[in-house]
């Protein structure tokens, strides 16, 4: 049976090993699975729920492994299905900022009722602005959420067509060469913004040896990126995914390295389902703790020091 992994540029780590061949070392029969090239999923109003793609993904076959930001597996369990969380990275807090226009109005988190915020909705950006607007008492009905799904966020922003951007880089780097930008609140003290990978319950006990792997290939792999960040570059540039120099320092600030999962990061998953719950975006509420699977962490070699030759 094929070794299924679903990957796209936004997870910079699975990105890069689908291209660099070291889980094929040890499985020979790899298939990967683009998932921008999938049937997308519904996608609700952004007032009145979450898309499902990501996580849906790897229950209708189309791939066995995968790694997002926080809030695609908080929605594939809230819709029932049986997930695990792998591993996570470290808070990725300098990659993400809530921003807005340098001359805007717009001074406070509190001035964002009713004004136009644009996110990729389901992504982590939905969290980060959960977590902003629930830090001043404001909900997702005292704004208006812009869903940027297959638009250039960047350029929206330019445009003045949103009035406040969750954006990240290598985009930013575009915005900020342009305008001045405010950030209305540090992302660091309020969210961690990690990569993490997750799989299906299955998956994770009857192919516990392909999971490991997994694992190990991308510690090997993000070594390399975090040693070599100008080739590592080169692979999304080449893919028509922006310039050369901005994907090398949206790569440098970054951290690399898979972790096990951690009681902070549960707690901070849980406090973002609970928020999307609060807020109309999920079905039902969920309880982080039942994607989690005793050995997990075992299996997650430590991250190297340097890069394997």
């Amino acid at each position: 049976m094929a070794l299924r992994i679903g990957y796209f540029p936004h997870n910079n780590s699975l990105w890069v090993l689908r291209h660099r061949g070291i889980v094929e070392r040890t499985i020979p029969d790899v298939e990967w699975i683009d998932i921008r090239t999938l049937p997308p999923g519904p996608r609700p109003d952004v007032t009145a729920g979450l898309p499902t793609s990501h996580g849906d993904g790897l229950f209708d076959g189309s791939y066995d492994f995968i790694g997002t930001g926080f809030t695609p597996p908080i929605t594939a369990q809230a819709h029932g299905h049986d997930i695990v969380y792998v591993g996570v990275s470290g808070p990725r807090v300098e990659n993400s900022k809530f921003v807005v226009r340098e001359d805007s109005p717009i001074t406070s988190l509190e001035d964002l009722r009713g004004k136009r915020i644009g996110i990729g909705h389901g992504s982590w950006q939905t969290t980060l602005a959960l977590f902003a607007l629930d830090k001043v008492g404001l909900t997702w009905s005292d704004v208006t959420p812009v869903d940027l799904n297959g638009n250039d966020g960047a350029q929206l922003f330019l445009d003045g067509e949103i009035d406040a951007w969750t954006g990240s880089y290598p985009s930013l780097t575009r915005v900020e060469q342009q305008i001045g930008v405010r950030e209305l609140i540090p992302t660091d003290g309020l969210f961690s913004h990690r990569s993490l990978w997750f799989t299906r319950r299955d998956f994770a006990v009857d192919r516990a040896e392909e999971l490991a792997v997994i694992v190990a290939a991308l510690q090997e792999s993000d070594t390399w990126i975090r040693d070599n960040p100008r080739e590592a570059a080169e692979l999304f540039a080449a893919d028509g995914g922006g310039d050369l120099d901005e994907w090398e320092y949206a790569l440098r600030h970054r951290p690399f390295g898979v972790l096990p999962v951690s009681e902070d990061f549960v707690l901070e998953q849980q406090r973002a389902a609970d928020l999307l719950y609060a807020n109309g975006l999920l079905p039902k509420r969920i309880t982080v703790t039942d994607a989690l699977l005793p050995g997990i962490a075992e299996a997650i070699p430590p991250v190297p020091e340097t890069a394997a030759a």
